[in-house]
């Protein structure tokens, strides 16, 4: 599965402490992520990630292409709910991607531990019936 890892700054080492405790399960995956989020996450684990730009910069809409073309699986997204983001309709329309293209979200670690574990349970195996849906449609 293709994953996305997000996370504002003051979120930043929540995530990779995260991404530590389920490097097990992630490292079977295609991993992408924002450019300081990458970036410390592979500083901290064994696991590659393909970085795209700082959100701030454009990374978030980048991941929001790859859902819109439904090449993302899973969306893991660090929220700092407490500090005001400069590119906040960046990250309104990443969240609305994910709802139009049923693309399952996590914005806060709670949620990211449901998703990862279903995961390792195999759990998405609706998201290959829904992208070979897709391919038959195009």
């Amino acid at each position: 599965m293709n994953i996305a890892f997000i996370a504002h700054d003051k979120k930043k080492d929540d995530l990779v402490r995260f991404t530590i405790a389920y490097e097990g399960v992630l490292k079977s995956h295609t991993l992408y992520s924002t450019g300081t989020t990458g970036l410390r996450i592979m500083e901290e684990t064994a696991l590659y990630l393909h970085r795209y730009k700082s959100g701030p910069l454009g990374g978030d809409q980048q991941i929001g292409a790859m859902i819109a073309e439904n090449k993302m699986d899973l969306v893991i997204f660090f929220k700092d709910p407490l500090t005001a983001q400069p590119h906040e309709p960046d990250i309104s329309a990443l969240i609305r991607l994910c709802d139009v293209y049923s693309i399952p979200l996590a914005t806060n670690m709670a949620t990211a531990e449901v998703l990862l574990s279903g995961l390792k349970r195999g759990e998405f195996k609706w998201r290959e019936i829904l992208k070979e849906k897709n391919r038959n449609e195009n």
